[in-house]
């Protein structure tokens, strides 16, 4: 496993994450110590069922993006300013 090769800490992100009905019981016995999705899927009953399971929300950067696009503005410059709180 990863953490028999040293990992300290096993981190899983999925933008748009399809979790099974059994994912949340999965994650739990595995060794992973979260799993980081994006609020464009509900996840609700999952995370109720598994704290290993956290969600980013994505809905600010997401307007954003419609908004300069519709405004024929740089999308660039969604990822050059983009801070640790964002």
């Amino acid at each position: 496993s990863l953490k028999d090769r040293g990992a300290y800490k096993i981190y899983i992100m999925a933008t748009h994450g399809l979790l099974s009905a059994e994912a949340p019981r999965l994650i739990e016995e595995s060794a992973i110590d979260e799993v980081v999705v994006t609020n464009t899927v509900p996840h609700e009953v999952q995370k109720l069922q598994c704290p290993k399971i956290k969600t980013v929300d994505v809905s600010l950067i997401l307007a954003e993006a419609i908004r300069r696009i519709h405004n024929g503005e740089s999308m660039s410059y969604l990822f050059r300013n983009i801070t640790v709180d964002d």
